[in-house]
């Protein structure tokens, strides 16, 4: 059993409640290992230790910084299999899945950061002939950064890679059923040389380590990744302090799939959009929208893909279909999937947990899941789930599919499957949502703002627009010679 520790002022210390926090293993329903249970005393030592750091750091000239960020990216990618490992024990994903996207993710974030501050630039205006006005760009001090539990490392890296970048310091909470890698990451800041004080990890659940971040008086700047219900607490706590937040939340993304898309394509496409992570990304494409004349052929086809993907140890390097992150979030698939029973869905595949043999045979398996005849405004198509369930709707024109599309409360992600790309250029210009996928998913670049419309979040991360939100912008306007 090894216990975790938080990272304050670059020690590893227990928590000060003197409490732990079982860490279970998905794949056997099992604890494997303990993180502390911190609370706003822990919150304020790892504060004080930034709000200290953070003069010098700020100082520190950007390629020194950049230079320090790149360390940490290559001890990422040097611990890449152990990293995997505990990623792949932490959450119940597939090792292979860790091993060839989360890990290699989180070194590319952090080296993408640590260089795009050596290319910096200023806007600057030639007022008149009377002035010059310039803009300065400058940390704003102690960020708040609190990740989730599906993309552990990738997503808390995402947030620690921007905001050390441009010269603040942090205090990062991770979620506290899936700390493994963030413990592990602590290490490694340390070994890469970073200053003591400039990122501190602090383990321990929302309403206890979480809240206090939230609401602590000396960090003016919070990031949120997590569900809508959290970010409108924390959105409504941060307002009363005039906080600076950015909140990526929850999503109930459509996938359109017109009759002249390409099948080949499409078809697998949808599938590990639906259901890669057991379903647990915030990008997945969890109801597809396909359109009539194709939509039979399209299921026949989609749920032999589905069926393909049987959940398996995650350990095993063939395994494509791990195990759900947290028992109380299988209950929650599971009620959602009875709740489209009794409101007149087909089950076409799936619909029941998946019981393992052997080390498995206690762990939280739930098969991929494919839901029909449900209306598009009933509760199961407009609330986010966040595992293996996805639902097929028909429709018959495009104002129906953009409707249908539009007709939930969220607006992070969207797919389109056209050949015919006027169509796909006007549906994605009529779709709320932050991200259009057109012919294909999950093609990301890190120079593109990434974030949701309506209550799938508040702000924009990656690229600019995360350098941007840790800084403080200041005009400088300077007078030219004698003005009467």
């Amino acid at each position: 059993m090894q216990r975790l520790a938080n990272s304050i002022d670059g020690a590893f210390v227990g928590p000060a409640t003197g409490e732990w926090i079982d860490v279970y293993e998905p794949a056997t329903g099992k604890v494997y290992a303990q993180a502390p249970a911190s609370d706003a005393r822990d919150i304020d030592l790892a504060v004080a230790a930034a709000t200290r750091a953070f003069p010098a750091w700020a100082a520190t000239p950007a390629n020194e910084r950049s230079r320090l960020m790149l360390r940490l990216a290559d001890l990422i990618d040097r611990d890449c299999e152990s990293l995997a490992r505990a990623e792949s024990i932490d959450t119940g994903k597939p090792i292979s899945l860790a091993r060839r996207v989360d890990i290699p993710r989180a070194a590319a974030n952090v080296r993408f950061f640590a260089t795009a501050i050596l290319h910096d630039s200023s806007d600057a205006y030639h007022t008149d002939g009377q002035a010059l006005n310039y803009t300065l760009r400058k940390p704003r001090g102690v960020a708040g950064l609190i990740a989730p539990w599906n993309l552990p490392l990738y997503l808390l890296t995402w947030k620690i890679a921007p905001a050390i970048a441009t010269g603040n310091t942090c205090v990062a909470k991770p979620s506290e059923v899936t700390p493994m890698t963030a413990h592990l990451l602590g290490i490694l800041i340390t070994e890469a040389g970073l200053p003591p004080g400039v990122v501190n990890i602090v383990h321990g659940d929302g309403a206890n380590a979480g809240a206090a971040l939230v609401e602590h008086p000396d960090v003016p700047t919070i990031s949120f990744t997590g569900s809508t219900r959290v970010g409108s607490w924390i959105a409504s706590r941060a307002g009363e302090r005039l906080k600076r937040v950015s909140l990526e939340l929850g999503g109930k993304n459509p996938n359109i799939i017109f009759a002249d898309a390409d099948l080949e394509q499409s078809i697998p496409t949808a599938a590990a959009a639906a259901f890669t992570n057991q379903g647990q990304i915030c990008l997945c494409g969890s109801r597809i929208l396909v359109e009539r004349s194709i939509h039979d052929e399209f299921i026949e086809r989609f749920i032999r893909h589905a069926k393909k993907l049987r959940p398996g140890d995650p350990s095993d390097e063939a395994t494509q279909f791990g195990a759900l992150t947290s028992e109380p979030h299988l209950q929650k698939v599971e009620s959602a999937v009875g709740q489209a029973r009794r409101a007149g869905g087909k089950i076409l595949c799936g619909g029941a947990r998946t019981e393992l043999a052997g080390r498995c045979e206690s762990g939280w398996f739930y098969p991929p899941t494919v839901i029909a005849a449900l209306a598009p405004d009933c509760p199961v198509q407009q609330e986010e789930i966040f595992g293996p369930v996805v639902t097929v709707t028909p429709f018959d024109s495009n104002d129906e599919a953009v409707s249908i599309a539009n007709s939930t409360p969220y607006g992070l992600a969207a797919m389109v499957w056209t050949r015919d790309i006027t169509r796909a250029h006007k549906t994605a210009a009529r779709l709320d949502a932050g991200i259009v996928w057109i012919n294909c998913w999950m093609l990301r670049d890190l120079r593109t703002p990434f974030g949701g419309a309506k209550q799938s979040g508040v702000g924009r991360e990656g690229g600019s627009d995360a350098l941007r939100f840790f800084t403080e912008p200041t005009n400088v306007c300077v007078r030219l010679g004698d003005q009467p």
